[in-house]
């Protein structure tokens, strides 16, 4: 049960993307909104106009268009008076951006304007994108517009420790650990089935399934996991059945280079989602732009050996490799032999998945929340301008909450 009180915690919180668009992004934001409420807390987002969103008063939409580079993501022009006018209704004790594009910046605008406490949130590996996407020349002007972003604020919380090192070398300062969780209940061993295995994957009792699950995207690294699956299938002595769960802007070229027999279940959720890792055999994760893999520790909270590729985000969290099988990114072959070692060794699978299991029980979302919270309420009382008014405010409804980590 969470120990920290959020009683007069009034958070606005910003995002290019939310529910009911589903990533890894909109799943932490929907468990922020949530853990605050469930603390007594009170949240308003504000966030990008979805033609599959239904109406709900605690959203407000910003008009917005599809980005040219990635037109699954939704970009909205700024629009600080009317964010301002909206904030000043809302009366928030905190505002976060969780984006440094327009919703951001009208965010961190109408923050400085009302002098509200101001933290942002970093979520997307942005070196790693500019290399992919062939946008190095940008590279030196983004960093510095993210300097000047998420340097206005009193935080700027990353996913990873390898993430707050590389924002460090890049000169953004202020910065705090803001892990992610797995809900042990949701994804569990004990989920397995043998029905699923059967009807839905083709599996035999002696065929190896290779599970993975994300948006199907190219910037996911499935070129290489593709390739990698195709050279494991011709190589591997026993049945391998490649499994999918996931849909995205990708989805047509992926189904077009898996080997013959693949199983593409698209987007699943909730038990089908718990299901479907816990019946798997292991797991790839061959992305190297993630800052934080949610699906990793779902697959070992699930007790699923991985084979992921070897960056610096993904080897924090596989410990070093202890807890996981690491493989040199972007190279088909080694992720084809670390596929084809998995699946010819039951005892290293074995090993990696108790490991694995035994390790995702320390990321508890209650505890992780509970820091969050907490440290929200140090940047709350932290602002000069407004610190006498938000201390006397916040304190007098969580006396006894130990401020800080």
């Amino acid at each position: 049960m969470s120990t920290i009180d959020a009683t007069g915690l009034r958070l606005a919180l910003f995002s290019d993307t939310f529910l009911p668009q589903l990533n890894g992004v909109t799943r932490t934001l929907d468990r922020l909104v949530k853990a605050v409420r469930e603390r007594g807390g009170d949240v308003l987002t504000w966030t990008t106009t979805d033609p599959d969103a239904t109406a709900d008063s605690h959203v407000r939409r910003l008009a917005s268009v599809p980005f040219w580079a990635y037109p699954q993501l939704r970009l909205a022009a700024p629009r600080a008076s009317r964010v301002a006018c909206e904030l000043q209704t809302f009366a928030p004790t905190l505002v976060h951006a969780a984006t440094p594009f327009g919703i951001g910046l009208s965010a961190r605008a109408a923050a400085r304007r009302l002098k509200i406490p101001f933290v942002s949130s970093y979520h997307t590996s942005f070196s790693a994108y500019a290399h992919f996407y062939k946008l190095g020349l940008l590279s030196g002007p983004g960093w510095r517009y993210l300097r000047w972003f998420h340097n206005a604020g009193h935080r700027t919380y990353c996913p990873t420790s390898a993430v707050q090192r590389e924002l460090r070398s890049y000169g953004l300062k202020r910065t705090r650990l803001w892990a992610r969780g797995v809900d042990p209940k949701d994804f569990h061993p004990s989920h397995r089935s043998q029905e699923l295995r059967r009807q839905r994957l083709g599996a035999s009792d002696d065929a190896v399934v290779v599970a993975y699950v994300g948006r199907l995207a190219q910037e996911k690294g499935l070129d290489v996991a593709l390739e990698a699956m195709a050279i494991a299938a011709r190589q591997s002595p026993r049945r391998l059945v490649f499994a999918f769960a996931g849909e995205g802007p990708y989805a047509a070229a992926c189904r077009a280079k898996a080997p013959p027999g693949s199983v593409f279940l698209g987007r699943i959720e909730g038990a089908a989602l718990s299901a479907f890792y816990a019946s798997g055999d292991l797991f790839v994760f061959p992305s190297t732009t993630d800052t934080f893999g949610n699906v990793l520790l779902e697959a070992m909270a699930s007790r699923l050996p991985i084979a992921a590729a070897d960056v610096p985000p993904t080897r924090e969290l596989l410990g070093e490799g202890r807890f996981g099988m690491l493989v040199p990114p972007g190279d088909p072959l080694a992720l084809a032999q670390g596929i084809l070692g998995l699946a010819a060794d039951p005892a290293q699978r074995e090993q990696l998945a108790a490991r694995g299991l035994e390790e995702s029980a320390r990321y508890s979302w209650e505890m992780i929340f509970d820091a969050l919270v907490a440290d929200y309420r140090e940047a709350i009382t932290a602002t000069p301008r407004t610190a006498s008014l938000r201390r006397l405010k916040w304190q007098g409804r969580s006396e006894g909450v130990p401020a800080g980590r």
